[in-house]
């Protein structure tokens, strides 16, 4: 025990993170429309091989809702069989960013854009999850899922086993939100395996004609990616879904470290060594066929919370989850698939930003807009669009912001000319503004226009002002050239 202090430690939370693991790696695989198994096999990557490598030392990787619905909109579109080849690009893109050192540059991100995106994520998660809650099939994207709900909850009251699966996954979710406060309890069993595991107990228990995860072995689940499969890598709309994979799933994991490293005292996160860390998780992931990978909060903080001290916890998390999909495989198949709902919809509900509104809207009004915006644009158009429209809004509003001009205008009682100062940055942004105020000067009068105090001067100010001076200096001397 002298040769390894933490082993102790390190075991105990490896324990909790594997009860945390296991009904989040199913839920989100069933959410994402893929076998159980492969959920599995993720998590099993994430602690075995992300485990092992430098970067983070206690965050926890594995399938994360975060990517759901891109996973799922991808799977209908491509197929299950392009799955490992999407996944295996975005790999082999994350290893690159890596090694080029680009995995700090993704701090530079907005809050207000991740928030953002999490909050879409979390909005399209729930109305997807809520038809998986009364057994039904949900239409299609976000706004068809929202567009449906009126019906979904006609079909369910006149349904019997759809309100006994809606009972299942409420109860699921009221468990995960009362079960933390009794802490005695959430210290031995983790809120998501309690209730996953009560409400597998009610519906043995009372017999409920509920629908419930399928499952086949773990080897079967493999399904490595085809020479035609990769192949299709060289369409434009697969490369931009693995662009998105890559970067999103980039973000989500060294945002987390940054929130995992401000709950321990250890060492803090290499991002480089992380994202090839992430990179090369999502490669072996992808070989095997497999969900994607980020890291994920929700286990990290268990991690860190059950006292974790190395990555020794990580890794021996993914030896269980190994052992568990090997010797339990048919355990699975008890669980509702309305409890695995629940568990989604409470993950979604934790991310969406509520108590961050109110001050943000208070405080900082644009980054307000641009977390709203990027919400809804995710769950309007979809996950990449959306997120694409959010960076640019942040972007433009940036450089607004930052495009302050002012105009001191100092005219003398005699006839000296006026002398007007420009101060702080001109970009074209500002320029309907400037001209306004320059023209708003004497025509009778000459002006000189001092320059100097701009720190930024783009090309179209440069040429608006040389064009506004030359205009000046016309009317000038038409004003004082003597009627004929």
């Amino acid at each position: 025990m002298q040769r390894f202090p933490f082993l102790r430690a390190d075991f105990t939370a490896s324990l909790v993170v594997f009860l945390v693991a296991v009904p989040l790696c199913v839920g989100v695989a069933v959410a994402s429309g893929v076998p159980a198994e492969l959920g599995l096999i993720t998590g099993v990557v994430g602690g075995l091989l992300t485990g092992l490598l430098p970067g983070s030392s206690l965050q926890v990787s594995g399938p994360a809702a975060g990517l759901t619905v891109l996973v799922f909109e991808a799977v209908k579109e491509y197929g299950l069989g392009a799955l490992g080849a999407l996944v295996l690009a975005a790999g082999v893109l994350q290893l690159t960013m890596g090694a080029l050192g680009l995995g700090r540059w993704f701090r530079a991100i907005s809050v207000a854009v991740v928030q953002g995106m999490l909050a879409g994520i979390g909005l399209v998660l729930i109305a997807g999850q809520l038809y998986a809650l009364a057994d039904a099939r949900a239409p299609g994207g976000g706004l068809a899922n929202i567009g449906s709900l009126p019906r979904l909850i006609g079909d369910t009251v006149r349904s019997g086993a759809a309100l006994s699966a809606l009972a299942i996954g409420a109860g699921t979710i009221a468990v995960l939100v009362l079960w933390p406060r009794w802490r005695r309890a959430a210290r031995v069993l983790p809120a998501p395996l309690a209730a996953v595991a009560l409400a597998t107990t009610a519906v043995w228990a009372l017999d409920l004609p509920v629908a419930r995860v399928r499952v086949s072995g773990l080897l079967d689940a493999i399904q490595p990616p085809g020479l035609a499969d990769i192949g299709r890598l060289t369409d434009v709309g697969v490369l931009g879904t693995v662009l998105a994979f890559a970067l999103i799933a980039s973000a989500e994991s060294l945002f987390s470290a940054a929130a995992v490293d401000r709950l321990h005292d250890g060492p803090r996160t290499d991002y480089d060594k992380e994202l090839m860390a992430q990179g090369a998780g999502n490669t072996v992931c992808g070989i095997l066929g497999a969900l994607p990978m980020t890291a994920v909060i929700v286990r990290s903080a268990a991690n860190v919370q059950a006292g974790a001290r190395t990555r020794a916890s990580r890794v021996l998390h993914g030896v269980w989850l190994l052992l568990f999909a090997a010797a339990f495989p048919a355990a699975l198949g008890v669980v509702p698939v309305a409890a695995l709902a629940g568990v989604l919809v409470h993950a979604g509900w934790k991310l969406l930003p509520l108590r961050e509104l109110r001050p943000l809207w208070r405080e900082h009004r644009g980054e307000a807009v641009v977390l709203f915006v990027t919400a809804v644009a995710i769950v309007t158009v979809n996950m990449f669009e959306g997120v694409l429209i959010g960076l640019l809004l942040a972007v433009a509003k940036t450089a607004w912001e930052t495009s302050q001009v002012q105009l001191e205008v100092h005219t003398p009682e005699s006839a000296g000319p006026v002398r007007v100062r420009a101060v702080g940055n001109a970009t074209f942004l500002r320029l309907p503004r400037l001209l306004d105020q320059l023209e708003a000067l004497p025509a009778d009068r000459d002006v000189e226009l001092d320059v100097s105090g701009l720190r930024h001067l783009d090309h179209a100010c440069e040429a608006a002002l040389a064009n506004w001076a030359e205009q000046h200096r016309r009317s000038r001397r038409r004003a004082v050239e003597p009627v004929s």
